[in-house]
């Protein structure tokens, strides 16, 4: 009797295979960031899973259980009062897959939302390796690109109760077929990524203009026209929503200022918490944010000068300047700065590929330390919300 090599030779292609290695990969560094943080919170005597769920991942766990106006505490503002609006400041997609996942047999609603942000950001990576190939064929690129983001600072957030992970992976996933000219599907995707967070508008932007781009061309004008109109439909969407519910066209926007003092301001509250933390230094969070920022500049620079395509650079400079012109949580910019980041720490993928062993591996195991031990920090040792 003759025996089948095709069942191995399959196997041994899947494990074999660029995405498999990067999902593994990615799962191995946030393990790590988790083990980190666990001794953290052993130091400080916190309870592991409490903070996986702290802060913004409360009010996704509740939205997901109770929806947006049924929540059994009262709603505070940024000064203390009374505010129900605030839950809208907060958009439907990820709490909604998390009330969807909670349902099922055995899984309560924190295990359910730990569950959709790996799912999420295993998601992401296959989708980074997949971007990668787009710029260098050398597989090496999208794998370490996947373990620098996987680690940067911050990236806690990917294994924890926040939309960071789901966000990535919809944006990764857009700009890939955005630069495979699969304007359907991206454009299908930026609307899914306009139902995360409004980090979206940066999004939309880069995808309509490759899209009128190629229209113009004649490119396939029909299926990009189509995707440049489906782009902005989430996020639009969802802020008419906001709108009706207010009685306010800037109903989202406001909710935003009054509960969160979060609010466009051409840079002025970033370029004084830069100068004052530059002058005095208070605390970790405040330097290592200043740090990062200054790092995400310096890596657009890098990505222009590399001259990586243009939406990438759209998107991922689009973020920086979002980031840096809005006013609020200053010290929480490096999270603001995740779903943007796998673009900027391309070019050092790229440096990094051409490196002898040795020292790529040197090079990938400092940063994601050092990621992961500021992560840590942010939970554990800073006392305010990330």
């Amino acid at each position: 009797m003759t025996v089948s090599t095709a069942e191995p030779t399959r196997l041994r292609a899947v494990l074999g295979s660029d995405y498999t290695r990067a999902i593994a990969l990615y799962l191995l560094v946030r393990l790590v960031g988790v083990a980190v943080l666990a001794m953290a919170a052993a130091w400080h005597d916190r309870d592991l899973l409490e903070r996986l769920t702290a802060w913004d991942g409360q009010w996704y766990l509740q939205l997901a259980q109770y929806g947006y106006d049924r929540f059994p505490e009262p709603v505070l503002d940024a000064e203390g009062r009374v505010f129900p609006a605030a839950t809208l400041a907060f958009f439907p997609l990820y709490p909604a897959i998390v009330a969807g996942v909670g349902t099922l047999p055995g899984v309560g609603l924190e295990f359910a939302a730990l569950l959709v942000s790996t799912g999420a950001g295993v998601v992401a990576a296959c989708g980074l390796v997949r971007l990668a190939r787009q710029i260098d064929p050398r597989p090496r690129v999208g794998l370490l690109l996947v373990a620098l983001w996987a680690g940067a600072p911050l990236a806690i957030t990917l294994s924890m109760a926040y939309t960071e992970a789901l966000f990535a992976a919809c944006a990764v996933w857009c700009l890939v077929f955005l630069l495979e000219r699969q304007w359907l599907p991206a454009g299908g995707l930026c609307l899914l990524a306009g139902l995360v967070r409004s980090t979206a508008t940066v999004l939309i932007v880069a995808v309509v203009l490759a899209a009128l781009v190629a229209a113009w061309r004649g490119q396939d004008r029909g299926r990009a026209l189509a995707g440049a109109a489906l782009a902005p439909l989430g996020l639009l969407g969802f802020w008419a929503y906001v709108a009706q519910r207010t009685a306010s066209v800037t109903g989202w926007q406001d909710i935003e200022a009054r509960g969160w003092n979060t609010r466009w301001d051409w840079g002025r509250e970033t370029a004084e918490f830069v100068t004052r933390t530059l002058a005095t230094g208070e605390s970790v969070m405040d330097v290592g944010s200043v740090l990062v920022l200054f790092g995400a500049v310096g890596l657009a620079v890098a990505a222009v000068r590399l001259r990586l395509p243009w939406p990438l650079i759209v998107y991922g400079a689009g973020v920086v300047l979002l980031v840096a012109g809005t006013a609020g949580l200053p010290f929480a910019k490096p999270r603001f700065l995740l779903p943007a980041m796998f673009v900027l720490l391309i070019p050092i993928a790229l440096e990094l590929a051409g490196r002898r062993r040795s020292t790529m591996i040197a090079g990938v195991a400092a940063a994601i330390a050092l990621g992961s031990w500021y992560s840590a920090y942010a939970l554990t040792g800073w006392s305010y919300a990330i």
